[in-house]
């Protein structure tokens, strides 16, 4: 099991919304292709042979291309926002810090140890008891499992080893 750290920003910490930036974009190209649905849709009645009430419909819908127009503007923005806001927390987030506190579980000691970036460590022998510690069942490493800060490569949201 993978351990997810927050993320922070500006010294905030800040939740991020699930909500896929795409989803927005998506829905308003929606937005904008109903918006504009008073100018094609009439062709492509006519260019079918459809019945004048369809294009009554659609004459309807005319007085609504402002607000579908205002929604697809805000989607479109919003999409943008998420993107750019992902985007910087991602940029924010590769900067990987190598040093964690390892804490003893037997005696409860603590020593601050560099945490190596190209390998995993699977034993870690205690400065004071002299117990040697493995990685907790799930952890792939012994700083994710008593480390006060994960490897690296979990930091990276990468397989670890």
């Amino acid at each position: 099991m993978r351990r997810i750290k927050p993320k922070f920003a500006g010294g905030f910490k800040i939740k991020i919304q699930e909500m896929n930036y795409k989803q927005s974009i998506i829905g308003s190209i929606i937005a904008f292709i109903i918006a504009t649905s008073c100018c094609w849709l009439p062709a492509l009645i006519i260019g079918l042979g459809g019945a004048t009430s369809m294009l009554a419909f659609a004459n309807d819908l005319e007085q609504f291309s402002g607000v579908f127009i205002a929604i697809a503007a805000i989607s479109l923005l919003y999409g943008a926002y998420l993107y750019y806001q992902k985007r910087n927390i991602s940029i924010q987030s590769n900067q990987v810090q190598l040093l964690s506190t390892i804490s003893c579980p037997e005696c409860g000691h603590k020593q601050e140890e560099s945490m190596p970036t190209d390998a995993c460590q699977y034993f870690y022998g205690c400065k004071s008891c002299k117990t040697v510690l493995k990685p907790k069942k799930g952890d792939c490493c012994v700083y994710c499992s008593f480390g006060s800060v994960a490897c690296p490569p979990i930091q990276q949201n990468q397989n670890c080893c």
